[in-house]
């Protein structure tokens, strides 16, 4: 099937990467299994980014509550980010994928400085980009950076990678009778505080008429599902 969404970028939570067994901030067993699914979608001729969060190994808004400085804590947690990042380049590179990582914050020696034009021709052939550091200031999200950096390169969507099938009205985890939004508007996720994203984002792709679809990352296919455009998770449009 040819795929619905030629342009893409992909939000992955840090906490997606970890593993919860073993408690170690990165599991290679999933690293490996992201990297096929995307080589597999990058075969189809998809141009993919990927933003990847730092929840795994620090995040700024609970150093802060520990006792850190929220911008030293925000910065910390961006250089959690780069790691993730380099982490996905090599599970990608195993798997003989061309990829670019692309940094917020100068750091020649392991990432290019964000250049959007070079960032699009990588794109354009063939690569796929993953930005790590965020927007490169504190108090922005990795969610404001993919709704940043899916404006800045003209994508068609930006697939949010969860561990659960979609948006519901509260925590699925916690209620069992939380009700799932099969679709939602930017304005309907804003005023119920729903928290799959923070309201700049939703600000963001609502300014820009960029559609989230909110799917489970656990299930095998479902990010190829999602770009050939089948009727899974949550859309926000």
């Amino acid at each position: 099937m040819d795929p619905k969404y030629k342009r893409v970028v992909l939000k992955l939570s840090g906490e997606a990467l970890k593993n919860s067994g073993s408690g170690e901030s990165l599991d290679w067993a999933i690293l490996k299994k992201l990297a096929l699914e995307l080589k597999e979608i990058h075969l189809m001729g998809v141009q993919v980014c990927l933003v990847v969060g730092g929840g795994n190994i620090f995040r700024g808004l609970s150093g802060s509550r520990s006792g850190i400085d929220r911008t030293t804590g925000d910065y910390m947690g961006m250089l959690a980010t780069v790691i993730n990042g380099l982490a996905l380049m090599n599970a990608l590179e195993q798997e003989g994928v061309p990829v670019r990582v692309q940094t917020a914050i100068p750091m020649e020696k392991i990432a290019e400085p964000f250049i959007l034009r070079r960032a699009v021709r990588h794109l354009e052939k063939g690569r796929i980009v993953i930005f790590v550091a965020g927007t490169g200031n504190p108090y922005f999200s990795t969610d404001t950076c993919a709704a940043l950096r899916a404006s800045e390169v003209g994508a068609d969507c930006i697939l949010k990678a969860t561990k659960v099938d979609g948006i519901y009205d509260k925590d699925p985890n916690k209620y069992a009778d939380a009700v799932k939004y099969d679709n939602i508007s930017y304005i309907e996720a804003i005023e119920r505080r729903l928290a799959v994203m923070d309201s700049t984002a939703f600000s963001l792709c609502m300014d820009n008429k960029i559609p989230i679809i909110v799917f489970n990352m656990n299930k095998d296919g479902n990010i190829r599902r999602a770009i050939e455009g089948e009727s899974i998770g949550t859309l926000v449009k």
